[in-house]
């Protein structure tokens, strides 16, 4: 089996992504943990957001249901980094929740402006679908 970082980075490649960054839930803590990134410097691993409330956890966490965003406004409704998001020359964002019996994570993946096209959000969700086994393995092995 190959390490998490692989399977991520795969992964990375499989969807594409000028930020691609996957992270799993702690709900004892109520925190999620950045557990790959694609660019370490400005959103390392070490890094953690509450879990929060709001619409965003409402439709990924608790519904395990996709989120888009295809503006910087957009983004900026749910996420305060979002100048941060934007000074990388992402201006649109696609959450995926990763499932087992509850979302156990997210992948998130982060291009230009009105990137994430119907087409281009089935194309990654389809690439997340066949690498389901090992992406869920490799986020089980993360948070231990």
């Amino acid at each position: 089996m190959p390490s998490p970082a692989t399977v991520f980075a795969n992964l990375h490649h499989k969807t594409g992504g000028r930020l691609f960054t996957v992270a799993v839930l702690d709900r004892t803590a109520e925190l999620a943990r950045r557990v790959y990134t694609s660019d370490p410097v400005t959103y390392p691993t070490s890094g953690t957001k509450p879990m929060g409330q709001g619409a965003w956890a409402d439709q990924i966490i608790e519904h395990a249901e996709v989120f888009v965003a295809n503006t910087v406004a957009a983004i900026a409704a749910y996420f305060p980094d979002y100048s941060v998001i934007e000074s990388l020359g992402c201006a649109s964002s696609l959450n995926v929740p990763i499932s087992t019996h509850h979302v156990i994570g997210t992948v998130n993946i982060l291009d230009i402006e009105h990137h994430f096209t119907p087409e281009t959000v089935d194309r990654c969700l389809q690439a997340i679908e066949r690498h389901l086994d090992p992406l869920v393995l490799a986020m089980t092995q993360s948070r231990l």
